[in-house]
């Protein structure tokens, strides 16, 4: 039977006295209590206006308010669009104008948008002009099909053209119930919540999975080493990025007795080394669940709950999720052969927002999504990636896949993470640049890290530059950003 995620998560509640929100200001420490907050705000949408179908935009700092209001906007069928709370208003402006909101809601510090849309403030205490809007407990809300868009998140930036992915109910509960039931949570659990509420990782699949199990969580306003230590013995389940677990591990206090009472560690958003996969099970005896999803798809594929987890690797296709690996004519390609990553299942979003420009690109004749990953199935099945397809370096006419290259550099004494990128050259058409951060107190020679890797890989593949950073560049969700690399190696000297 098809269901829409507020009849979802209504069957799963539990009882309305059980804990919600653990350790965390906001009002909302019980199930009764959440319910009573979502209804009043859906009530408060509706009297001012929102219908089912209306976008409504929110660039609000991370907190309660922020899922009471996710939630509502569910209740109302709303089409919601969650903004990063860094982008500067010139980027804002060119969502809204490419969304079209009905409303929109922002931090009270950040001045008024530019248009015509009708705009209420809303803070991280949960205070602003939004509670003036008109409130009536009488508005019926309305019913809803799990064919109906629920979100429209931007994949691309704000440069340029926008383009929204809008996901459905379907999709939606589809990736809920997955992973409730992959990764075992149930009413018991605790997780604790460091994640963005502007992105499908911390949004859907961190706070669906608890709703979707009547848990409960932790939610930090943002991450903090000190702040998750604290609470990592009160919770049972982790979500977060590599750089979360490189920074937690970087402190002493994360170990083996900190994290006895934690259940799952899960790792998404950017791939994982195999040096950070063996440094974590070092310090705290667990292994780190990878697994592979996107704004598109939600989760595609997991490492197993109960079974081998592979470093390197996101394990097999998620039930229900088919995925498969092709050539640059899109023929199946046999196992270990790399190429093109499509997925196609009930978790993948319809098209792009008011782009059917797109659709021939975006998806194949029979209808499977092109994610734009390489990847290749190892003999189990599980499936490794090897890096985007516009990262692939063509140099002298072969193929370097970045990740490759990166995770030697990882391994080598000294290196704490690497980012490789090609680089126009006149000659082999692209050349081999690796940005390099070093281990504190560690003093690298580029010469000296370009001979060792020389001893791991093959002589097109080595780096004709290697520099040393303090730093590298990320977005939000961890993610190293190439591009800014690229563009600053334009002003590198050959």
């Amino acid at each position: 039977m098809s269901q829409t995620l507020p009849e979802l998560f209504a069957a799963r509640a539990p009882e309305p006295s059980r804990p919600f929100l653990r350790d965390t200001p906001g009002g909302l420490d019980t199930y009764l209590d959440l319910e009573t907050e979502v209804r009043r705000w859906a009530c408060r949408l509706m009297a001012a206006g929102i219908r089912p179908g209306d976008r409504v935009v929110y660039q609000v700092e991370k907190s309660p308010a922020v899922l009471t209001l996710h939630l509502a906007l569910l209740r109302c069928g709303a089409i919601q669009v969650p903004v990063n709370p860094a982008y500067p208003d010139r980027e804002v402006a060119v969502l809204l104008a490419d969304a079209d909101p009905a409303l929109v809601i922002r931090d009270p510090a950040r001045v008024a948008v530019p248009g015509a849309w009708q705009s209420v403030t809303l803070d991280a205490n949960g205070t602003g002009t939004a509670r003036e809007l008109a409130n009536d407990d009488d508005i019926a809300m309305p019913t809803l099909r799990s064919t109906d868009g629920v979100a429209l998140l931007y994949t691309s930036g704000t440069t340029g053209r926008p383009k929204g992915a809008l996901l459905t109910h379907a999709n939606l509960v589809h990736n809920a119930k997955t992973l409730v039931d992959a990764w075992g949570f149930t009413h018991d659990d605790v997780l604790l919540h460091i994640l963005p509420l502007f992105h499908t990782h911390g949004l859907f699949a961190a706070t669906h999975c608890v709703l979707a199990s009547g848990a409960s969580l932790v939610l930090l306003p943002t991450f903090d080493v000190l702040r998750s230590l604290e609470a990592l013995p009160h919770c049972s389940v982790l979500m977060g990025v590599p750089t979360h677990y490189s920074r937690l591990l970087a402190d002493h206090r994360f170990n083996a007795s900190l994290v006895r009472g934690m259940r799952l560690f899960v790792s998404g958003s950017a791939p994982m080394s195999p040096a950070l996969h063996a440094a974590f099970e070092a310090q705290t005896g667990r292994t780190v669940l990878e697994r592979y999803g996107m704004t598109e798809t939600s989760m595609l594929a997991s490492n197993p709950l109960d079974g081998v987890r592979k470093p390197g690797s996101v394990g097999p296709p998620l039930p229900g999720v088919a995925v498969r690996v092709v050539d640059d004519v899109e023929t199946p390609l046999v196992t270990r052969s790399v190429g093109h990553v499509q997925v196609r299942g009930p978790n993948v979003f319809g098209g792009y927002w008011r782009r059917p420009d797109l659709a021939d690109k975006t998806f194949t004749d029979d209808g499977w999504f092109r994610t734009g990953d390489l990847g290749a199935f190892d003999s189990d099945g599980y499936l490794e990636l090897v890096g985007r397809s516009k990262d692939l370096i063509i140099s002298g006419g072969l193929n370097i896949y970045p990740q490759d290259v990166e995770d030697v550099l990882d391994a080598l004494v000294g290196v704490r993470e690497s980012a490789v990128f090609g680089v126009p050259d006149q000659d082999l058409g692209e050349r081999i640049v690796a940005v390099v951060v070093a281990d504190e107190s560690v003093d690298l020679d580029p010469e000296e890290l370009r001979s060792a890797a020389r001893q791991r890989l093959a002589g097109y593949q080595v780096p004709k530059r290697i520099v040393i950073v303090e730093s590298l560049p990320r977005n939000a969700m961890g993610k190293v950003a190439k591009t800014v690399l690229r563009e600053v190696a334009k002003e590198w000297t050959t």
